[in-house]
């Protein structure tokens, strides 16, 4: 037990700790009784994913979303609303419908749903099925002169493994401790090359196998869901430029039908299938993606200094995108709404984007940082201009923008919809005691813990590889990895009002104070590339 008066000097020194940096208190609680007792979160969610629905990159809904969200903007009274173009993303596409039956002795509807990117069958098509596998380009000449007419069943069936863990989770105070926890990582030089290898190989074999598949006049093509339980798990196949293949329909089916299939085959079986998928591209030429922003601006000195916030709008197609990511991009609109209502006045002006093709790679932010803020150069080597950014070595030293040295730092959303329990620091150790105070007026509501490890995978990170302040909240994931992500259950049902309120104050919050203080956001040193 400490004597009483290293207790006091203790409980000094965290006091102290803490007041290093300034909060706001008043403002904290304006922005709590907007955000808690006027909330208009559910609002802007319901609208993207009830009224607009699905939302894939360069979509006729993409569009809607972007128009929509600009008038809200407007309507709400931010300023510099617009929409800003990255170039090269390819066609737009979407679906109306899609079914698959069995037809014969046992006629039976099998639930599946079209990738995106892949072409219709221009009305209803029947053929026998057959069972192929192909893992390597020269898997393709065992079925050459075979596949005509035929409707193919792609891949092995897969063993259903019961879960033993509840399908939706929330941290608790064990499950915070351990995100305290870091783990040193292993030299990346190998694990790089490994990915570029199997990146490589899987884009090129997906190539072959689209011309493939045309060229022998398949009807269409089934895969299995990578998810049991009924669950359509699905994103994109075919190509999505003009000029590429795109291969014959291609669909996914739910575990449960697809493996008594593979069972029927193995028996010697004749299957016959009907398969109807409406689903068309929207253009014939490859066009511009859209991220959508907009900004409350500073005042003062500091008004040149920009704080940003947001969350990516594209989504995939089969569900609503609720919680991946019309909750980010709710949250975010409402975390600039609420700070227009209670009169904010930040020195540092305070942006919102709402991203697009961050689905297919981070397009829409990493295009923007580029222009805005820092890049690398652009290779000249073909083989790593064909590679995403993501998997791409720099080629020299980076590239500053005029607002690299004006920007201080930016807030990301997309973990699903679940209640923010905290944030990931991104190794940014010198943040970890600003964060600390910003998020004990927050205690209250949940939000606790600062872990120093990085997080990945979404928009922030477009922002870190260049040494831009960038980082994502600690949310709880609820169904987020069991029912919801990329699968055809991604609808309003599997949100939390409560939760949407409690990251939308928590965002605002953060915002602002990131406008107001006396610096900007401490940075991480960059790494030039050897």
């Amino acid at each position: 037990m400490l004597k009483p008066c290293l207790m006091l000097l203790c409980l000094g020194a965290s006091s102290l700790s803490l007041a290093s940096e300034p909060v706001d208190l008043d403002m904290v609680s304006r922005i709590r009784q907007e955000a808690f007792h006027n909330s208009q979160v559910m609002a802007t969610f319901s609208h993207l994913t009830e009224n607009i629905g699905a939302r894939l990159t360069n979509s006729p809904q993409m569009a809607e979303a972007n128009a929509w969200t600009r008038s809200k903007f407007n309507e709400w009274g931010l300023s510099n609303v617009h929409d800003e173009a990255f170039d090269g993303f390819g066609r737009g596409w979407e679906f109306s419908s899609a079914s698959v039956e069995m037809l014969g002795e046992r006629v039976q509807p099998l639930h599946a749903l079209p990738k995106a990117w892949t072409p219709g069958t221009d009305g209803p098509v029947e053929g026998e099925l057959v069972h192929v596998e192909i893992k390597k380009l020269a898997d393709l000449d065992k079925y050459r002169g075979k596949l005509g007419g035929k409707i193919l069943l792609l891949g092995e069936a897969r063993e259903y493994k019961r879960g033993t863990e509840p399908d939706s989770h929330r941290h608790d105070a064990t499950s915070l401790e351990g995100l305290q926890e870091f783990t040193v990582p292993k030299d990346s030089a190998s694990d790089r090359a490994k990915r570029v290898k199997e990146y490589s190989e899987r884009v090129e074999l997906a190539k072959a196998t689209n011309e493939f598949f045309i060229a022998e006049g398949a009807l269409a093509s089934i895969s299995i869901s990578s998810w049991d339980n009924g669950i359509i798990r699905v994103a994109g196949g075919g190509s999505r430029k003009a000029g590429e293949p795109v291969g014959i329909p291609e669909l996914a089916m739910i575990a449960e039908h697809f493996n008594p299939l593979v069972r029927a085959l193995e028996r010697k079986q004749t299957v016959r299938l009907r398969v109807n998928v409406d689903a068309r591209f929207t253009g014939d030429t490859d066009e511009p993606g859209y991220n959508t922003l907009a900004e409350i601006p500073g005042r003062g000195r500091k008004a040149a200094e920009i704080v940003m916030l947001g969350a990516h709008m594209d989504s995939w197609h089969t569900g609503t995108g609720a919680a991946d990511n019309a909750a980010g991009v709710a949250v975010m609109m409402e975390a600039m709404r609420i700070l227009k209502a209670v009169g904010a006045r930040p020195e540092r002006t305070i942006r919102v984007a709402l991203w697009s093709g961050e689905e297919q790679g981070l397009i829409g932010s990493q295009d923007y940082v580029a222009r805005h803020f820092a890049a690398y150069p652009e290779p000249t080597d073909p083989a790593q201009k064909a590679l995403p950014g993501s998997l791409r070595e720099p080629t020299g030293a980076l590239q500053k923008k005029r607002d690299y040295d004006r920007f201080s730092v930016y807030f990301n959303m997309d973990n699903g919809s679940g209640r923010f329990r905290g944030i990931y620091a991104q190794e940014n150790l010198a943040a970890i005691p600003i964060f600390k105070a910003w998020l004990e007026p927050f205690h209250d509501v949940g939000a606790t813990t600062v872990a120093t490890r990085n997080t990945g995978s979404t928009d922030h990170i477009a922002f870190d590889r260049v040494g831009l302040p960038g980082f994502q909240f600690i949310q709880d994931r609820l169904d987020y990895f069991t029912n919801v992500h990329h699968t055809h259950l991604d609808t309003w049902d599997h949100v939390e009002p409560e939760d949407l309120k409690q990251a939308a104050a928590i965002v605002a919050s953060f915002a602002y104070h990131a406008a107001m203080r006396e610096e900007r956001m401490p940075r991480k040193r960059v790494i030039e590339p050897r």
